[in-house]
């Protein structure tokens, strides 16, 4: 088992994902949120805009058997037969909790260039299933919107989150902080002046799922949310483990256009665990698009 219940680290499935994530990841601030049962502050989030910087690189250069070992033991015992990174990546990665796998989207910092973008479908209290027909409706609409594809050039990939979907833009070229504020950023005075919002609205009256743009949550409405896209927000990574109530809620998964297709995809979907993530890892990275794989 990757994960023993006996003895938790998520710290060896971590490493062997990361070396499926380096080009992914590639000069991306990784970022975990370290969940603390029985503890006043729930979750701590670790990331590289307050914390020394750590890159999927060094966690896959860097994590070896003989660290694993010492990881039954506290920090302060075996800080000695640590080198700095190894100690930078247990910082990261506590030993003994379940944590979630994260990364600055855009790089850390305000302003800086974005050459991706993601679209959160947040579902709430709806449906897995809802929100698959909606991701697949957002990703038509995408790749058939004659005015967003004379601006930009991309290739798309959409991903489980563990219980909803993320869809990715990763641009062929960067764009600056001005274009998200122009043409996705949400306005809820003017929702159809972005793309999001049109979008949202034609998925609405098409699929009769009452779907609006942006952050903010209405009840028995599903989100179609950039805001996480500029440079200093955060993402899930791919096959990062989902943390829900100190439980193991699912595991995010890179996916096909075609998958969306599938009627019995969130069933399939579920059936991951660790176990099959890794086992299953090879095929999974493929869906990664190319240039970053």
């Amino acid at each position: 088992m990757i994960l023993r219940k006996k003895q938790l680290d998520v710290l060896p499935y971590y490493y062997l994902i990361s070396k499926k994530l380096v080009k992914f990841l590639d000069k991306k601030e990784i970022a975990t949120k370290i969940s603390l049962p029985n503890s006043n502050i729930p979750k701590v989030l670790k990331r590289g805009s307050k914390e020394e910087p750590l890159f999927a690189e060094e966690l896959v250069k860097n994590v070896d058997s003989k660290m694993l070992s010492l990881r039954d033991r506290h920090l302060d015992e075996i800080k000695n037969k640590l080198n700095r990174t190894q100690i930078k990546i247990w910082n990261y990665f506590v030993p003994r909790k379940l944590i979630d796998f994260l990364y600055a989207t855009n790089n850390e910092g305000v302003n800086k260039k974005i050459e991706r973008i993601f679209f959160d479908i947040d579902c709430g209290s709806l449906s897995s299933e809802k929100a698959r027909i909606v991701a697949k409706e957002l990703v038509y609409l995408i790749k058939n919107d004659k005015e967003f594809n004379k601006l930009v050039k991309y290739d798309l990939m959409p991903m489980w989150t563990g219980h909803s979907f993320h869809i990715y833009l990763f641009l062929s070229r960067e764009v600056t902080p001005e274009f998200y504020d122009k043409y996705l950023m949400f306005s809820k005075s003017k929702p159809l002046e972005s793309f999001t919002g049109r979008w949202a609205d034609k998925i609405s009256k098409k699929t009769k799922i009452k779907v609006i743009g942006g952050h903010e949550k209405v009840k028995n409405h599903i989100n179609i949310d950039p805001s996480q896209t500029p440079s200093g927000k955060l993402a899930r990574a791919p096959f990062s483990l989902n943390i829900k109530k100190f439980k193991i809620a699912g595991i995010a998964l890179p996916l096909s256009i075609k998958d969306l297709d599938d009627k019995n995809l969130i069933k399939k979907l579920r059936c991951y665990n660790a176990d099959k993530v890794i086992k299953d890892l090879n095929s999974l990275a493929k869906k990664i698009p190319a240039r970053l794989r």
